[in-house]
């Protein structure tokens, strides 16, 4: 599937798993730091950005990239309930991602118009939601769930689903997980350090986002 890159596109990705080999996991308590930090992640070669709804500045992070950065493509993370679906949606996320789901959760977010990651960390929950018709998902929490091995065991009996490790993964362990078969992309927060963030360092921040691009 085409990435999505050009600033003109409205549209929702077809799938977030083929635009790049990581997406950085942000947790941002400051709304004005959005916009700087999602040109530095665009700028290092990670145009999709997950913005968790675990502060209360995340909506209006998710906002102001998607007003003033369309050349990201902004998502909602620690999505658990139909409400944090629709207000994602409109505050402007491109794609959704859940640390687990239920079947409200997943049929919220199935209807919400745009792709989305539920969350898994067993077979049983995989087979489950194959048989909904849902191929691609969020491997959480990556390291304590099985991480690699456990990954590399659901490859031929499901090779039909497509994953996106999250939990624990650093730039040093990225490049196994990506060479598994079913692996598409991996989530971290290594190319965001809290010093980075404290300080503002946006060109240290863009070096480690180009880093991170290049692992695949």
């Amino acid at each position: 599937m085409a990435p999505v890159t050009s600033a003109a596109a409205p549209e929702p990705p077809t799938s977030v798993l083929d635009l790049a080999p990581v997406i950085p996991v942000v947790v941002l308590d400051d709304a004005a730091d959005a916009v700087p930090l999602a040109r530095a992640l665009v700028a290092g070669g990670l145009p999709a950005i997950e913005v968790t709804l675990r502060t209360e500045a995340a909506l209006d992070a998710i906002r102001a990239i998607a007003a003033e950065v369309p050349e990201a493509v902004v998502g909602a993370g620690t999505v658990l309930n139909p409400a944090h679906v629709d207000a994602a949606v409109a505050a402007g996320a491109r794609f959704l991602v859940s640390p687990g789901w239920t079947p409200r959760l997943l049929a919220s977010m199935k209807s919400s118009g745009v792709p989305f990651l539920p969350g898994v960390s067993t077979t049983s929950e995989v087979v489950t939601l194959l048989d909904q018709g849902v191929t691609e998902m969020k491997f959480f929490p990556a390291e304590a769930a099985g991480g690699i091995p456990y990954l590399k065991s659901l490859a031929s009996p499901l090779p039909q689903a497509r994953f996106c490790p999250t939990g624990g993964i650093t730039l040093t362990s990225a490049p196994a997980y990506l060479s598994l078969p079913n692996v598409a992309c991996v989530g971290g927060t290594w190319m965001l350090p809290s010093e980075a963030l404290h300080t503002k360092n946006w060109p240290h921040i863009e070096h480690l986002a180009h880093e991170a691009r290049t692992l695949r």
